[in-house]
């Protein structure tokens, strides 16, 4: 699967049709394994996504001295009981983003740490500038020695922190940090998504007194220490809404399994706006666009509840097929069009302006090679080469798996033409 040649190689026109089991959150998953190392004890995560973010994780916990077994594909136990490395500069860190929140971590349990700066997409500045602020604030110093970050302090105390602009991250981390701080912390203008619950919700089973988690005034009061729990990662909201866009573009009918069709509330709305039938259950979502005629719609991308950033590249792809002209607002990331210009080469018609992507609906897209510029990038390729008419060959694949668990079988199993070749 690691292959960094790999290619995706499509045919379109094919309706997808049938049901598609959604993994557990990549987002929550790259918080709540650095979150397990607080713990002096023995932590199991189930419902883990079996993918590249979370695969580099493992490897580095591993090499910080904790013990992390994989017992089946989407369960790892973590034992940090022992001598754990405070020091964390080797390669499989600067391979993802998600690396800073070792930082908070470890922060919080040893008073130190050494993390080599991250990589990941590369959309914009991803700052973490806010995080340190955070840290400071807490009684951290901060040195930052070319791509390596140093925090130590003799003691945490709580403090209250207000976020300049909302952060997952930033969030994320100072919480983990905070956690084990003396006395109360308030994180205000804090960011509320579901993967924030999620890691919260951890931290509260491992002994953490952590409340207002999806609100945006988070409230922790430190304890001395966590003792080891068993958490199940909630589903991939973005995962979901992928799938649930492809089904769509596909005029396909397609039953999205395994969710919380709640965190799905911003996509829903606008695909009901598109025109597409949209059926909710429990823990399913039911896409279907057999009848549909396409309508052209406006987006802005926003924190949660909002219309979320990760989908936008996706949405893009559907939009460029929908009669008329739609318009989408990127709040986010400011680099987030990287893969306009891959979606043109299979015929879409957008002009971006600033932050701003007009797009002119086509009838359809045409077949060409194009390459994923990004995670969220790569997952709006496919799309488009569902609905594109002829052969797309998709390079640079290696970003797909970092976020997407077996996604050519997940799509070969709803009627996809879809095959991994390597080059």
């Amino acid at each position: 699967m690691n292959n960094n040649m790999d290619r995706l190689v499509i045919r379109g026109k094919k309706r997808l049709s049938g049901n598609v089991l959604i993994s557990g959150a990549k987002n929550a998953a790259v918080a709540v394994i650095p979150a397990a190392i607080m713990a002096d004890d023995v932590c199991v995560i189930d419902n883990l996504p079996y993918i590249e973010d979370v695969k580099c994780l493992y490897t580095t916990i591993n090499k910080m001295g904790a013990e992390c077994v994989y017992s089946d594909k989407h369960t790892l136990k973590i034992d940090s009981s022992s001598n754990v490395s405070t020091t964390v500069t080797f390669d499989e860190v600067r391979k993802m983003r998600a690396s800073y929140y070792l930082l908070g971590a470890l922060l919080a349990r040893f008073k130190r740490a050494e993390v080599t700066m991250p990589g990941g997409c590369n959309f914009g500045t991803r700052p973490i500038d806010l995080h340190l602020k955070g840290f400071r604030a807490l009684g951290a110093e901060v040195d930052v020695q070319g791509e390596v970050v140093c925090v130590r302090a003799d003691k945490l105390k709580g403090a209250s922190i207000y976020m300049d602009t909302v952060s997952v991250g930033a969030t994320i981390n100072i919480m983990l940090a905070a956690t084990m701080a003396e006395g109360v912390t308030t994180i205000e203008n804090a960011a509320k998504e579901p993967h924030i619950v999620d890691v919260a919700n951890f931290l509260n089973m491992m002994g953490a007194k952590i409340k207002g988690a999806g609100t945006d005034v988070i409230k922790i009061v430190g304890v001395d220490r966590l003792h080891g729990a068993e958490y199940t990662i909630i589903p991939d909201q973005i995962e979901a809404g992928t799938y649930m866009i492809a089904a769509a573009i596909t005029g396909g009918r397609v039953k999205v399994c395994n969710i919380i069709p709640k965190h799905m509330d911003s996509l829903s709305a606008k695909l009901l706006e598109i025109g597409i039938g949209i059926e909710e259950g429990d823990d399913f979502i039911t896409v279907d666009a057999t009848e549909s005629d396409f309508k052209a719609t406006s987006i802005r991308t926003m924190a949660y509840p909002g219309f979320p950033t990760d989908l936008q590249p996706q949405i893009a792809a559907l939009l460029s097929v929908c009669g008329g002209t739609s318009m989408i607002t990127e709040n986010v990331w400011e680099k987030r069009y990287q893969y306009i210009d891959e979606l043109k080469r299979l015929g879409a018609k957008i002009t971006v302006e600033g932050r701003v992507a007009i797009i002119e609906g086509v009838k359809e897209l045409t077949g060409a090679s194009v390459e994923a510029t990004d995670l969220r990038a790569g997952a709006a390729m496919i799309i488009a080469a569902l609905n594109a008419r002829g052969e797309t060959v998709i390079g640079e694949v290696k970003y797909i798996d970092r976020g997407y668990e077996e996604v050519e079988s997940k799509f070969s199993a709803l009627g996809a033409d879809i095959r991994r070749v390597s080059v």
